[in-house]
């Protein structure tokens, strides 16, 4: 604000000292020596609002660039703090355009827009009081025609904002498109539906460019129209000012003030168009953003999310530990020397969950002791998943209570929960970024001993030392340049990686083999021993090394006991076993 009126001050200034040289020439009372003062002031003052003017672009564009970086730090902070039923009904292209475009928008509206607005107020109010001063029927003039240009402009504002909408919505919708291409590439291929693809890509292409023009028109419509009302004004101005001088009423160095500064408003006036039109995409894009920032999450923590120091020393950062003189990089390493995280009980009381009005789970009841193993199996969509997804607290339990070491869920900081569980989810995602860091991503320091241990666990060693660059192998998107087994041997890596009182492994077997799995069990039943663990399979081979098992039925209970107590039982446990053991008797006869 000081730039502004140090900078407009002087401007307003100079075209005053233009007519006390211009009425002293014309009049000839001005020497020589008072004419040197009046050009050394003029110069010096022009010095002075060059600096000035400097400063005022430069502090609101810096400024513009800090909120840009904190806009977006908060917008990335608070997606991350949403629940996975945000995530579900949004898609990924839109949130990305919200990331990029909206918020250069909402930047360049507070640089370019606060920058050129603050100087467009000052240099309208301001030369109107001056020019009202200076000659107030000229002033009039002014005034009279620049109040219907000011309604016309905010009618063609009104139409933007409307056409502005519209345009950043069908962003989205081209960077979600284009996002949904390049994530199922293999899938478009595989169908060979790239030319389909490129057509419909086409169509939206042109719907974007269409809404762009429609923009563009509206907006490049206010240069024009601006310019056209300043000649009007100017010719206006020289008729009635020509007039008085003619008439003896005004000096030719009073008209040539007024004139200049009419010129120096043109610049703000025509600005006053770009400026509003920054404003305007700006507000949209502010508008959209703060539909995330408004969003609250549903499951939300009673006490502080901050996870304690303590917890996070203990559980998440690994030693360097050698044996016999050996790294566990060396393997044969018993179990207890990465294993050393407090396992907890967990337990469900009377656990009942309904999504959208249908209920998934049923009156739930189930104590699983500190260092167990419980196996669950049950037919697809029995609400497996979402029985092991309430220990997480990836959603909560519509009634019921879910407990972890006596202490309901909703209690605990979610950090601290989330810290003690390992989950190898059943579809794993996959970073692209090397091996070692997907392995290690729960780990605040992870190191290569540790890493080693956990790929020999999930019998991913072997595979690894084929890769060139072994750990250092970078992984494709989503880890596509992995197999389906690799993938979710990784994952398994991944969570007893971080040593945790509390692991989940749902299905993360289903796409290996008899021979592998055997591999992998022998190797992680030592881990699984040392915590409280929650596995979910279809496998009767992986399911009888559960210390207890239950089958899930249309999101009941419907079975619970050991491998050796359930097969004796009728029922779908029995019946999987029966099957599973025709299914191997087949593929050893073929």
């Amino acid at each position: 604000m000081a730039c502004v009126l140090v900078a407009v001050g002087i401007n307003l200034y100079l075209p005053y000292l233009m007519r006390l040289v211009i009425d002293g020439l014309t009049e000839h009372s001005l020497d020589q020596a008072a004419l040197v003062r009046l050009l050394a002031t003029y110069l010096g003052l022009g010095v002075v609002s060059v600096v000035f003017s400097r400063l005022l672009r430069k502090i609101p564009l810096k400024l513009s660039h800090k909120i840009e970086y904190e806009l977006r730090a908060d917008v990335f902070e608070h997606l991350t703090g949403l629940d996975q039923e945000y995530f579900r009904g949004e898609r990924t292209g839109d949130l990305m355009t919200r990331m990029s475009s909206d918020v250069n928008l909402v930047r360049d509206a507070i640089g370019q827009g606060l920058l050129q607005g603050i100087r467009t107020v000052a240099v309208l109010v301001l030369a109107s009081i001056v020019m009202a001063l200076t000659e107030p029927s000229l002033a009039l003039l002014v005034v009279a025609l620049y109040l219907p240009m000011v309604g016309i402009f905010f009618l063609i504002l009104r139409v933007m904002r409307v056409r502005q909408k519209d345009l950043q919505e069908h962003v989205s919708e081209v960077s979600n498109f284009s996002q949904e291409s390049f994530s199922g590439i293999r899938c478009i291929k595989g169908f060979a539906l790239e030319r389909r693809r490129n057509a419909q890509f086409e169509e939206l292409n042109s719907g974007l460019i269409k809404k762009t023009m429609m923009m563009q028109a509206s907006r490049q419509s206010l240069w024009p129209f601006m310019a056209f009302w300043f000649c009007l004004g100017m010719i206006l101005i020289l008729n009635l000012g020509g007039r008085k001088i003619i008439a003896g009423e005004l000096t030719l160095g009073t008209l040539t003030q007024f004139i200049q500064y009419l010129l120096y408003m043109q610049w703000p006036l025509l600005a006053l168009s770009w400026t509003t039109s920054l404003m305007q995409r700006g507000k949209v894009s502010w508008d959209r953003i703060r539909e995330i920032l408004d969003r609250e999450p549903k499951i939300k923590h009673r006490t502080s999310n901050v996870e304690p120091d303590e917890f996070r020393s203990q559980n998440m950062e690994p030693q360097n530990v050698e044996v016999d003189g050996r790294s566990p990089s060396e393997f044969d390493i018993p179990c207890s020397t990465f294993c050393g995280s407090t396992s907890s009980s967990i337990e469900f009381h009377n656990v009942g969950l309904t999504i959208d009005g249908r209920e998934f789970l049923h009156n739930v009841f189930l104590e699983i002791p500190a260092g167990t193993t419980l196996g669950i199996t049950g037919p697809t969509g029995s609400g497996k998943t979402l029985l092991v997804s309430l220990v997480a607290r990836l959603m909560d339990a519509t009634n019921g209570a879910v407990k972890v070491g006596g202490t309901d869920v909703r209690d605990l900081p979610l950090g601290q929960l989330r810290g003690m569980i390992g989950f190898a989810a059943q579809e794993p995602v996959l970073f692209s970024r090397t091996l070692e860091h997907n392995i290690g991503f729960g780990v605040v320091k992870p190191d290569k001993d540790l890493i080693g241990w956990a790929a020999e666990v999930a019998h991913l060693r072997s595979d690894v030392e084929s890769f060139p660059e072994q750990y250092q192998t970078m992984l494709g998107e989503r880890g596509v340049t992995l197999s389906g087994g690799q993938r979710q041997r990784t994952a398994i890596s991944r969570a007893i990686a971080r040593r945790p009182g509390i692991l989940i492994l749902d299905d993360v077997l289903s796409a290996v083999d008899t021979q592998t799995e055997a591999a992998i069990m022998e190797k992680l039943q030592p881990v699984m021993n040392e915590r409280t663990t929650l596995f979910v399979s279809h496998r009767i081979s992986t399911l009888h090394y559960a210390d207890e098992i239950i089958v899930i039925e249309d999101g009941r209970i419907t079975q619970r006991g050991s491998h050796a107590e359930l097969i004796r039982q009728p029922g779908y446990y029995a019946e999987l076993n029966t099957m599973q053991q025709l299914e191997e008797k087949l593929e050893e006869g073929s």
